[in-house]
């Protein structure tokens, strides 16, 4: 699935190692690594033994594909109007910002922008917990700082969830210019992100639990956002 989300938003590998034994013969990863050699990379048959060595899963399914990394800067996003945005700070776990990910392809986010990162953004279990959505959606490392004045100059509004905020997630008007921020796991956003966050709000824990997983929160923030545009006619349901 990786794989041929990558190669069908544009992405070029450099090689493709795959193994049959692995994948028994499925015409889908045949096709696969033929689209992969025709997107120019070179193609390495493997025994099961030496793929399995390579492979960074512990139950690998026979395709391992390399290329290069995705780069793109602030400077090169084209956001259409009432863009929706992610950024994320300091998010440690890959597992965590590959969920993100995955949650704003299905959001239909514009961009999402890592700041501060303490992950690398290209980890496999990014791209693994991403479901390869990574290569949908633009993906730019910035500073907090530079990302800060950047939305700020194209009119975003910054939206920041704390549980000491007056307002509920739903409360707040979230059909314009906006992004949303996300912090670190266990500290959640640092103090300049809150001073720049002119929407302030909490998701109401009913339960024992204080706090969510920082990729659930990030979804239910997200699906509150998607559900005010379609609501305002920005976005369709899709059929």
């Amino acid at each position: 699935r990786e794989c041929r989300r990558a190669l069908d938003n544009g992405y070029r590998p450099r090689a493709m190692f795959h193994c049959p034994e692995l994948y028994l013969k499925n015409e889908n990863e045949r096709r696969l690594v033929d689209d992969a050699e025709r997107a120019g990379a070179d193609v390495f048959l493997c025994s099961k033994s030496a793929f399995v060595k390579m492979a960074y899963k512990e139950r690998p399914d026979g395709l391992l594909m390399i290329g290069p990394h995705v780069s793109k800067r602030l400077s090169d996003l084209d956001l259409p109007p009432n863009a929706l945005v992610v950024v994320t700070e300091s998010i440690e776990k890959p597992g965590n910002l590959g969920t993100i990910l995955r949650s704003a392809d299905a959001a239909k986010v514009a961009a999402v922008i890592v700041c501060d990162r303490t992950t690398d953004i290209h980890n496999p279990n990014v791209v693994r917990a991403s479901t390869g959505t990574m290569f949908s959606v633009p993906i730019v490392e910035a500073s907090s700082e530079e990302a800060i004045a950047w939305l700020k100059a194209r009119g975003f509004k910054i939206l920041a969830a704390t549980p000491h905020a007056e307002k509920l997630h739903f409360e707040v008007d979230l059909t314009g210019n906006v992004a949303i921020a996300l912090g670190a796991e266990q500290y959640g956003l640092t103090q300049k992100w809150m001073d720049g966050a002119e929407l302030k709000v909490r998701i109401p824990m009913l339960g024992l639990a204080d706090s969510l997983n920082v990729s659930a929160a990030a979804t239910i923030l997200l699906y509150e956002a998607v559900r005010q545009r379609i609501a305002a006619g920005i976005d369709a349901v899709p059929p």
